[in-house]
């Protein structure tokens, strides 16, 4: 057998072993998975069935146990009636909202400032400036705040959902607030690219009616967090900082035996029948599929565990209230043009151009997520099964060489993780608004004056001396990274490989679809069938069927007064009602178990066909794109160079900052008092007073820079920056400033950090003449 022979079955062999270790951690994992389920629905129903023979053992005679029954069948009907009355008037107001234009769903009153549609380029999204409740002050001079909502099938407003929101965490801070929502139907011919400039519009409009702030902060929640990196990408210009909250960017990402919706394409065709889909719509993609497929990953909650919690919970303030809003956003089911879910799936869901910084824009028009100048906060969640942390965070990896590569490209990129919070309470939860989204709201404050580089941003409850948690208060830190630190939280990626042969197989399908059937089903579906075909969904018929223009409505309508005017709970200990409850769990758990066992039945299929080394070759092309890296040494970019060049240059600022850099990064993390004093010290104090803001990030750039690849000469080039003891001395005063360090009275955490600058300004001690001139910052 020749060399290539020989390579051929070396790779082939390795293949085979990699998917054999694929199948053996689904395996094991789902197992365990399923295991658990097992024994979790098991143990409740144990339990349930316990409690139940213990309130049975009450029940000492043939009558109470009769009148037990009776109480519970007088409030277990009048509950359905109350519920289903909720049906009703959810119905209701889905319809309402429909005739209304399916606005926001904003708990908050708004203005209309810039309509999409009137654009050169014309879309469906509006720029939305939000009116605080209660008369709160609004400062015009702070930074403004920009919430982009996703438009993934829903409508928008959950980015205001609730008055404990992002927009209430602003507002709250006197910061103004504007909201990108979206319109049901897009302009005819719409693209992302038209989305994406109108989205930049929407932000230089802002910076516009701001003129005394610094730029606006984007925030763009899950698929508009993709999106929002793309604008800010595409037009650097206008952002401020921005904010990706849940944000799928890494769609090839995950870890095997968890997040089975990267499955999807490889098991049921991908770009094709998406194609399909919209043809079939008359142009249009129906935001109800999307919909469907997000109930999909939580069966036992969508289809169950809601309306079941509602029923049980019936009596409760604001619980039916709380139901008829969330449904009305949810069930508000928003379009696409063909054009758009077809760059999405082509670009994001299948081939995962974004996250290896391929995507483009329009034909010609590449998407360079290191031309993002802006500072880059990225919240993740382990408990969200929509973007887990690996799709939130791998396009860093994908896009920068390492975390040096970050700095020569003068990015700060910082990310969040949350322990269990699932996809939507990442913008919904109250507690993560009170927790993290006010968190970030601080750092963002102040997040411009750290150096580049990559970093955590961790949040830990503030102790009281007996070390019992204190309410709503958290100890803010930030420390350095670096991508060894990153991939153990985004885990292993060998299984990546195999989505490269579906991207491959997919635009081949593409191909095949539009060079074959495309024409025909387009014909045959008219405007007026894809518009009954589109009402006739499942997904729109159960938001209709409650009305009170239908039989059961005004079944509805007509009892529930009944019901509510003989209102008569039953008691807690009630022996029916135990069982109700412990058949709604055993309810719960088996759909949890029917949604595990299919969640392993995709997972094994897709690695049954495309982890083979027959697909991984097929797929190989794709695959090593991601691995492309620019090639040199980054040491010889003209920024490291030219910062490299200058480092006896920019006098006791250049110093202080460089002290500053090399402080924290000795010590290992900031934490937030201690950044928001680099702020102000920046601002206001001696050197750096009357520099611009411009000039300030520069000096911080250059001396990061400096530090992370020269750190010796930029040591020992300080006595070119401080040359008398009036400058020694202001060097030491804002550094003293920052770190709240006392001579006296050294933290022990500070301490080598604070000894090893103390040894360098001694040193500048001894050698600094007394009474000579020294650079200043602008010299």
């Amino acid at each position: 057998m020749d060399r290539q022979g020989l390579e051929f079955a070396r790779r082939t062999s390795q293949d085979a072993a990699l998917q054999a270790g694929f199948f053996q951690t689904i395996a094991t994992k789902q197992n365990e998975q399923i295991r658990t389920s097992i024994n979790k629905g098991v143990s409740d129903l144990k339990r349930g069935w316990e409690k139940s023979v213990a309130t049975a053992s009450g029940v000492n005679a043939p009558i109470a146990l009769f009148d037990a029954w009776t109480r519970y069948v007088r409030d277990a009907s009048q509950r359905a009636a109350l519920t289903l009355d909720v049906f009703r008037r959810t119905s209701d107001a889905h319809a309402a909202h429909l005739r209304a234009g399916s606005p926001p769903v904003l708990a908050y009153e708004y203005d209309l400032v810039q309509d999409g549609a009137d654009l050169p380029r014309p879309c469906n999204y509006i720029l939305l400036k939000i009116k605080p409740r209660d008369g709160a002050a609004i400062d015009d001079a702070k930074r403004p705040y920009v919430i982009i909502d996703p438009r993934a099938g829903h409508g928008a407003g959950i980015g205001g959902f609730k008055p404990d929101s992002q927009i209430g965490v602003a507002l709250a801070k006197g910061h103004p607030v504007y909201f990108v929502g979206f319109r049901p139907e897009p302009e005819e011919g719409q693209t992302l690219a038209d989305v994406c400039d109108a989205e930049a519009a929407f932000v230089a409009e802002v910076e516009r009616r701001h003129p005394d702030s610094k730029k606006p902060v984007v925030v763009g929640n899950c698929q508009a967090g993709w999106a929002t990196a793309v604008m800010a990408a595409t037009h650097p210009e206008f952002t401020g900082p921005i904010v990706l909250n849940g944000a799928p960017m890494s769609y090839w990402a995950g870890n095997i035996g968890r997040y089975p919706m990267r499955y999807s394409a490889g098991v049921f065709g991908g770009v094709p029948l998406t194609l399909m889909a919209s043809d079939l719509g008359g142009g249009v993609f129906d935001g109800a599929s999307l919909v469907l497929n997000f109930e999909q990953l939580n069966p036992s909650r969508n289809w169950f565990g809601k309306y079941y919690d509602l029923f049980r919970d019936i009596d409760q303030d604001g619980a039916a209230q709380r139901f008829i809003d969330f449904e009305r956003w949810w069930g508000a089911y928003y379009m696409m043009t063909d054009a758009e879910i077809r760059w999405i799936v082509e670009q994001l869901f299948i081939g995962n151009y974004l996250g290896k910084n391929q995507a483009q824009l329009d034909p010609g028009v590449p998407i360079d997520l290191k031309k993002i100048r802006s500072p880059v906060i990225c919240f993740a969640s382990d408990g969200d099964n929509i973007t887990p942390p690996a799709q939130a965070l791998n396009w860093i990896l994908d896009t920068y060489r390492d975390e040096h590569d970050v700095v020569a490209h003068r990015q700060r990129i910082f990310y969040m993780l949350h322990d269990r919070v699932g996809h939507l309470g990442i913008f919904v939860s109250s507690s993560v608004a009170k927790k993290e989204h006010k968190g970030m709201a601080s750092v963002l404050e102040t997040i411009e004056t750290a150096p580049p580089g990559l970093y955590e941003i961790r949040m830990e409850s503030e102790e009281t001396e007996a070390g019992d948690p204190v309410a709503d208060a958290f100890v803010i830190s930030i420390a350095p990274r670096t991508f060894e630190d990153l991939a153990k939280v985004t885990g292993d990626r060998r299984e990546e490989a195999a989505f490269a042969g579906v991207a491959r197989a997919s635009e081949a399908g593409a191909e095949a679809y539009e060079s074959t059937m495309r024409p025909f089903v387009k014909a045959a579906t008219p405007t007026i069938l894809a518009d009954a075909m589109r009402e006739a969904s499942p997904m729109r018929l159960k938001k209709y069927a409650f009305a009170s223009t239908t039989p059961i409505g005004m079944l509805a309508k007509a009892t529930a007064p009944q019901a509510a005017a003989k209102r008569e709970p039953v008691d807690e200990d009630n022996i029916f009602l135990h069982a109700e409850r412990m058949w709604a769990d055993a309810v719960v758990r088996w759909w949890d178990l029917a949604r595990d066992v299919k969640e392993a039945a995709t997972e094994a299929a897709f690695f049954s066909i495309w982890s083979t080394p027959w697909a991984l070759a097929y797929g190989a092309p794709k695959a090593r794109a991601r691995h492309h890296r620019v090639r040199g040494r980054l040491e010889d970019m003209p920024e490291v160079r030219d910062a490299l060049a200058r480092r006896e240059e920019g006098g006791v600022a250049a110093a202080v900052a460089r002290l500053g850099v090399a402080f924290a990064r000795s010590r290992g993390s900031v934490q937030l008092g201690e950044v928001e004093r680099i702020a102000a010290a920046v601002r206001t104090m001696a050197p750096f007073e009357g520099l611009t803001d411009d000039d300030r990030r520069a000096i911080v750039d250059r001396q990061r820079l400096i530090v992370q690849f020269a750190p010796d000469k930029g040591l020992d080039a300080l006595p070119a920056l401080i040359k008398t003891d009036a400058d020694r001395t202001a060097a030491e005063t804002v550094l003293k400033f920052i770190f709240q360090v006392d001579e006296d009275d050294v933290p022990d955490d500070l301490r080598s950090a604070w000894e090893a600058v103390s040894k360098h300004l001694d040193g500048l001690k001894k050698r600094t003449p007394a009474g000579g001139k020294s650079k200043t910052a602008a010299e």
